[in-house]
């Protein structure tokens, strides 16, 4: 199960069986950053290898392919679009049913290290927002657990995801490293 929370913190944004999705995604406005495309290489938390191939499907859309365990033929296959807001870029996949449906919206860098790391949003803080009405949406129950569905429009979300009194919402979810070639 380790495998597919790291791999779906690329895409769905589950951490511990918890998710924070949106009734919009990313519009595919925006092409992605230079540097994202290609084969990327992590390991789970049992040391097991975990790898992840990014590529281009269409205009601004792009797609991620899993080889968990560090298998030659991909096991999941996820579509995403990215966005950049303020200082952060941005991806949004569609959720599966089992875990809600909707939109899951991540952050990620590439730094200097030349490391791809992905954050999702902290459920908790998330729960805050709705309860102090920053953003508007409800609690759901899904096959991993209780989240959130957030219904703010997005020029409100990224507002809020950008303001820098929030920038403790992101917690780390996985850090890979170009694979190589």
């Amino acid at each position: 199960m380790q495998t597919w929370r790291i791999l779906l913190a690329l895409s769905f944004l589950l951490l511990s069986g918890c998710l924070v999705s949106f009734t919009e995604p990313l519009p595919a406005e925006q092409p992605a950053p230079a540097g994202l495309l290609g084969k990327w290489a992590s390991k789970n938390a049992w040391g097991e290898p975990l790898n992840i191939e990014l590529s281009r499907v269409g205009a601004n859309r792009y797609r991620a392919l899993s080889y968990p365990g560090g298998t030659a033929r991909p096991r999941d296959a996820y579509d995403f679009t990215v966005s950049r807001h303020g200082n952060r870029w941005y991806l949004s996949a569609a959720v599966p049913q089992a875990f809600g449906g909707h939109y899951s919206i991540a952050g990620f860098e590439l730094n200097a290290k030349h490391e791809l790391v992905l954050y999702t949003l902290d459920l908790e803080q998330m729960r805050q927002a709705l309860g102090q009405k920053a953003l508007s949406g409800a609690t759901m129950t899904t096959a991993e657990g209780d989240g959130v569905l957030i219904s703010s429009p997005l020029p409100e979300v990224f507002a809020y995801l950008d303001d820098p009194a929030n920038s403790d919402l992101f917690v780390e979810a996985a850090r890979f490293k170009r694979a190589g070639k």
